[in-house]
């Protein structure tokens, strides 16, 4: 199918080819009919994505400590690549969407096929849309009317926060598309509206609609608010202005009355005066995006609803009540219409949007065009009778900034990425030469050339891919952790003995040369060790926290050195205890400090924190043995005190994923033994479990 992407890059907008997304849980397929260009912020991306690698970095002041934090601890090549990479990601661009229904996921009974309706889907030909972000369309309102729905809860999310009454005057400021969409839903709501932009056609289309037009070229913006509201100033500022001068908050403040409400839309300077606050007792707020239930992974991606009895307008109830008040005459869009241009001429607007005039663009598409395949071939390959033939699922940062980069060299053919939208898979597959993208996983277990699956999913589809990549006959790479409970883990160990294939987990660490030489130095003496992972924080809201689908950062992270120190040790966990920051920690705690007991008397000590500075080194090993000491630094140093023959080992950051994925693809051309012998990673597995039953009931807990 076709879908317009854009490069942060080089700011380039392309109509693509990539593969039709599936219908999942919780989701209906729609095909598109209609789409509507948001000109303000797409023109933003597309600019910003043009901009040269300086103007990018005093965009965005925060990225570029975090940059420079990462070159402290990992070095400058390392960091260089991993920016250029993630410049390098395609990003969809659009998210007024309107089309049918062609297909219905499980759990979903709200819609049906043949539906007609308005989401936040992008510009592509097909789109899967989680159920709360889609809304019917009433019979009388066309598609390109209906395209208005999602920019326009824009707006409405800004008026629901301003709480406007009756009469009272409120000022929008900057009649671009949201503007005049706000501007309108308050007239219609009783009050009294003056609308503020320096395009007279704007002003003249408002004043249609019996908005009060100001243009600021044209005199004081502030005495005009204060003549039309008899010196009081306004109850009420929207602001839809998209500058980066501080002057709009300014006015904003200034032509407001006493204990006037200020809400912001749109994208301006904040360097707020406290005088102009202090002395009117004014209130500002931020409005987030369509409504309560934005960026809330349990409301968006899970279907689940907030009461309407206690959350009246969410998201999705603004999309429908736009959609009434277009159907009622209420909400006048079609004069804003500027342009209507088929999809495969999409130049039209994208290649003109920096000097565009244009109030609201539409896309067209072909209604004709059957849904089509789930994957597609990129390039011309024959892998019959060939080893080491590679399917990736999944097309996260991982599969992009570390495993793919480590697989070069390594002697893979590589066939398939499966990603779940189709774009990012797509874009992975043509820089590294695979020869199908898809977004259907069942094409890669089904294909008989496919000999090695590599999965680097979320965390709860870990367990799940991996039986049934076994089941399919192939030999599975999962990126850890391997399960997220004991359930998992057994169905994991079944469908193994059963199937005799390999199963590999990622424990990079013991591959880095780093460990290799410490694992040669230490030989099988009984040893303590602390490993110290400052792992840095991650917000609250990060799946990575969830328990059901991250796991929590112990079970999906720190697994890494439970089985570091078991490869230098020799040896199995036998026993486990764990203590965490705080009076009463939940189970997904990043500040925790792991106990292991191993058979052959070893020990060892993991403190995972994330409470550190980010600037500090990230992972820091010592070993203490028969008066020996090994001390490695971030996989860039380590020092030996007491041994003969050594005393420092110095490299770039090597973690050892180039060495893992190498004898990977090597053991699949070639045979051999595992890796990582499978009873190990079971091992590792439930200590990491075990961690966590030790948190809970305060005990030490024996495998």
């Amino acid at each position: 199918m076709k879908q317009i992407i854009q490069s942060f890059k080089t700011g380039q907008t392309i109509l693509e080819e990539v593969p039709a997304p599936q219908v999942a849980r919780g989701t209906v397929l729609i095909q598109t009919t209609r789409s509507l260009v948001s000109l303000g912020t797409e023109r933003m991306l597309v600019e910003f994505g043009k901009s040269n690698l300086i103007s990018k970095a005093r965009q965005q002041p925060d990225r570029v400590k975090q940059v420079l934090d990462k070159i402290k601890t990992e070095g400058l090549m390392p960091t260089l690549e991993a920016v250029f990479n993630k410049l390098g990601e395609p990003l969809p661009l659009g998210y007024c969407n309107v089309g049918k229904v062609i297909a219905v996921g499980e759990g979903v009974s709200e819609f049906k096929v043949g539906d007609r309706v308005a989401s936040n889907g992008q510009h592509a030909e097909f789109v899967s849309i989680p159920k709360n972000l889609v809304a019917h369309i009433p019979d009388n309102v066309s598609d390109e009317q209906a395209a208005f729905t999602v920019i326009g809860s824009i707006g409405l999310q800004g008026i629901r926060l301003l709480s406007p009454t009756l009469a009272e005057t409120i000022v929008v400021t900057g009649l671009g598309l949201i503007g005049l969409l706000t501007a309108q839903l308050l007239v219609a709501n009783g009050c009294k509206v003056i609308g503020v932009d320096i395009d007279e056609s704007k002003l003249a289309l408002a004043k249609q609609w019996g908005i009060i037009p100001f243009n600021p070229r044209n005199g004081d913006v502030v005495k005009f608010v204060e003549e039309n509201t008899n010196g009081i100033g306004a109850d009420g500022v929207i602001i839809t202005a998209s500058a980066k001068t501080d002057e709009i908050i300014s006015q904003a403040a200034k032509m407001s009355r006493k204990r006037g409400r200020i809400i912001l839309v749109g994208v301006i300077g904040l360097n707020l005066s406290r005088a102009e606050f202090y002395e009117k007792e004014l209130s500002f707020q931020v409005s987030c995006s369509y409504g309560p239930g934005r960026y809330d992974e349990n409301y968006e991606n899970r279907g689940i609803d907030y009461p309407l009895a206690f959350v009246r307008w969410t998201e999705k109830r603004n999309f429908e009540a736009v959609l009434q008040s277009i159907s009622s005459g209420k909400l006048q869009v079609n004069e804003m219409i500027t342009e209507i241009i088929p999809l495969d001429n999409y130049l039209q607007i994208y290649g003109e949007i920096g000097s565009s005039k244009s109030i609201a663009s539409i896309l067209k598409y072909n209604e004709s065009v059957v849904v089509p395949s789930n994957t597609i071939q990129l390039k011309e390959a024959n892998y019959t009778g060939q080893k080491g033939v590679i399917g990736v699922i999944g097309s996260g940062n991982f599969t992009k900034m570390t495993m793919l980069p480590a697989l070069k060299g390594s002697g893979a053919n590589y066939k398939y990425i499966a990603s779940k939208g189709g774009v990012s898979g797509t874009a992975m597959a043509q820089k590294h030469g695979f020869s199908h993208s898809t977004t259907n996983v069942d094409d890669v277990l089904k294909d008989d050339e496919v000999d090695l699956v590599l999965i680097t999913t979320r965390h709860n589809l870990h367990a799940g891919m991996t039986v049934k990549s076994l089941e399919a006959g192939k030999h599975v790479f999962v990126e850890k952790p391997l399960a997220l409970n004991t359930e998992e883990l057994e169905a994991v160990i079944a469908a193994q003995q059963k199937s005799g294939k390999t199963v590999m987990v990622g424990f990079n660490r013991r591959f880095s040369p780093h460990a290799e030489k410490m694992k040669s130095l230490l030989g099988t003496s009984q040893m303590n060790i602390i490993a110290t992972m400052n792992a840095g924080d991650i917000p609250a809201n990060v799946w990575v926290h969830d328990m059901l689908v991250g796991g929590g950062r112990i079970i999906g992270e720190a697994c890494h050195f439970i089985d570091l120190i078991s490869y230098l040790t020799g040896s199995r966990v036998k026993a486990v205890c764990m203590n965490a920051m705080g009076v009463n920690p939940e189970e997904n705690t990043d500040n925790a400090t792991i106990l292991l007991k191993y058979e052959n008397g070893s020990t060892g000590v993991i403190n995972y924190f994330s409470n550190g500075s980010k600037s500090y080194s990230k992972e820091r090993v010592e070993v203490y043995s028969q008066e020996r000491t090994l001390i490695m630094d971030n996989f860039r140093v380590t020092e030996g005190f007491g041994f003969k023959g050594f005393s420092k080992l110095k490299t770039k950051l090597d973690k050892g994923h180039k060495d893992q994925f190498h004898k990977l693809i090597n053991q699949a051309k070639n045979g051999g033994p595992a890796l990582i012998p499978f009873e190990e990673i079971v091992n590792t597995t439930k200590a990491s479990f075990a961690a966590i039953e030790s948190l809970k009931t305060n005990q030490w807990i024996e495998l």
